[in-house]
């Protein structure tokens, strides 16, 4: 069954932990809380989440807001109390709040609107069909997110420091990576400015019409 509300214990588990408490710098607003189409930046990342094969979701947040949406969807929720330390510290968090029997970690940012279901079951697919223990989607070429990684790399996640998340992790490790591609670039796509905030809006719409 997709989307369980409650984790299944067990093996093969797969945790998605989604990050969402950032600060908006560049959009100088809350960018999780703006709209594409009738649903907000954040329910439209965590819809195609709980329709996943994902067997446990956690959701990172700093604000109140985000929180209580994260309940309403049915989500567990861990309060990032220092978001200035950088992506790092709400993988750190997630993965901490993890349940122990869990094999991956696959880590999601709140500003990726366009992701669907289908993308995340085939990383899931590709990691448990693969000897990798880091699996990276390529849209376009470029590296980009949801990304997974195998709960035996739990010790050196927990080391990462800043902002770079688990890019570190990937540039050390390169024979651990199996990169795929994904033929559509457009669920990749993240919003850290208006400008690319209304080119979203604009995709959506033409998804839609």
């Amino acid at each position: 069954m997709k989307g369980l509300d409650v984790f299944k214990e067990g093996a093969n588990m797969i945790t998605g932990i989604i990050m969402a408490s950032g600060f908006s710098k560049r959009m100088k607003r809350d960018k999780l809380t703006l709209n594409i189409g009738k649903e907000l930046v954040i329910e439209k990342v965590i819809k195609a989440v709980k329709a996943s094969k994902l067997d446990e979701i956690i959701l990172v947040y700093h604000k109140e807001e985000i929180r209580d949406i994260g309940i309403r969807y049915g989500l567990k929720t861990i309060f990032n109390s220092s978001p200035e330390r950088g992506q790092s510290q709400s993988m750190k968090l997630g993965i901490e709040a993890s349940s122990l029997d869990t094999e991956a970690f696959m880590f999601f940012v709140g500003d990726q609107p366009l992701l669907d279901s289908k993308t995340i079951d085939k990383i899931i697919d590709v990691f448990k069909e693969s000897n990798k223990e880091i699996i990276v989607p390529l849209y376009n070429g470029k590296r980009g997110t949801p990304t997974l990684f195998s709960s035996k790399l739990r010790d050196r996640l927990l080391e990462i420091d800043g902002d770079s998340g688990g890019r570190k992790v990937i540039m050390d490790m390169p024979d651990k990576v199996e990169y795929i591609s994904i033929e559509n670039y457009r669920v990749g796509l993240d919003m850290d400015t208006w400008d690319e905030y209304q080119q979203l809006i604009e995709m959506e719409m033409k998804n839609n019409g």
